[in-house]
C-alpha cells in the first residue's frame, strides 16, 4: 500500500508556508512549527505554530478513523 501524505499550507501575505508529512513524521512537523515560531527572522509566529498543530493533530484523528479529511477555510 502507498504510504500517504498529508499536506497544510498557511498563506500569510506574501509568503507561503507548506509542509507535506506523513502520519509517522508528525512529532517532527510540530517540532519544526516550534522552531520556526521561535525564530525571529520568519513572520510564522506562535499562533501559527499552534493552529497548524491542531490541524496536523486532527489529519491524524481523521486519518486513523478513516474519515475524509476536510478543507478548512482560514
Amino acid at each position: 500500500m502507498p504510504r500517504e501524505l498529508n499536506v497544510l499550507a498557511l498563506l500569510k501575505g506574501t509568503e507561503r508556508y507548506v509542509f507535506i508529512y506523513d502520519d509517522e513524521s508528525r512529532p517532527l512537523l510540530i517540532d519544526a512549527f516550534r522552531d520556526q515560531a521561535a525564530d525571529p527572522r520568519l513572520s510564522f509566529n506562535w499562533f501559527d505554530a499552534a493552529v497548524l498543530t491542531d490541524r496536523a493533530r486532527e489529519q491524524g484523528n481523521q486519518s486513523r478513523e478513516g474519515l475524509p479529511l476536510r478543507s478548512r477555510g482560514g
